[in-house]
């Protein structure tokens, strides 16, 4: 593999909000989540759960999505612009007409660090979005449905789970896909205090 075309791939990943009203075949969709298995896990416990919601089930969790926006309004009001609040706040309505929606979940239990198992779930989702932009699709990771989280869990039936029961299943985070409808820029990347080589802190403290 050219090492160009990898960090090409990395810098050109940014997230969409509006979508073509058009299906996600399946084959694409099953090479998405293949994807997210391969990822490095804590303990190699392999400890994500996904649940893929499309069909009149992604158009019944509108109302739900719509609710989400609510706990997070008030913050976006304060960091974005009117316009682009405004086209958030419409994203949360229709989702941006996105098709599928991946939950992400954590099963957590005793032989692994809490952090380490939420943190091998985000790995995964990483390599989702990776893949959404190989096979030519859009993606959004939302951590809106958290606002809401025990009523997403009964939207997905999931409280039924003998896992989740025990308290050992928990939602992190939701993945919006499908065919981009814009070409939105991405957000310019912050570096100031971002990396810290330890050595040269170390050496300018002596």
């Amino acid at each position: 593999m050219n090492p160009n075309d990898f960090y090409q791939l990395v810098q050109s990943r940014k997230s969409i909000r509006a979508y073509k009203p058009i299906p996600v075949e399946n084959d694409k969709l099953e090479r998405i989540l293949e994807a997210a298995l391969h990822a490095p896990s804590g303990k190699n416990r392999q400890n994500w759960r996904f649940f893929v919601v499309t069909g009149k089930k992604r158009d019944e969790y509108l109302k739900y999505s719509q609710k989400s926006w609510l706990g997070i309004k008030d913050v976006l009001a304060k960091r974005l612009k009117p316009s682009l609040y405004q086209f958030t706040e419409r994203f949360f309505y229709t989702l941006g007409n996105a098709p599928v929606i991946i939950f992400c979940y954590s099963h957590n239990d005793s032989e692994e660090r809490y952090l380490t198992s939420i943190g091998s779930v985000y790995m995964a989702v990483q390599n989702i979005n990776l893949a959404c932009f190989v096979e030519g699709l859009g993606c959004c990771t939302m951590g809106a449905p958290l606002e809401i989280k025990q009523e997403v869990d009964q939207f997905l039936g999931v409280t039924h789970l003998p896992e989740y029961q025990r308290g050992e299943l928990e939602l992190l985070c939701a993945v919006v896909l499908g065919y981009p409808d814009h070409n939105p820029p991405k957000a310019p990347r912050q570096r100031e205090g971002r990396i810290i080589f330890v050595d040269d802190v170390l050496e300018k403290n002596q």
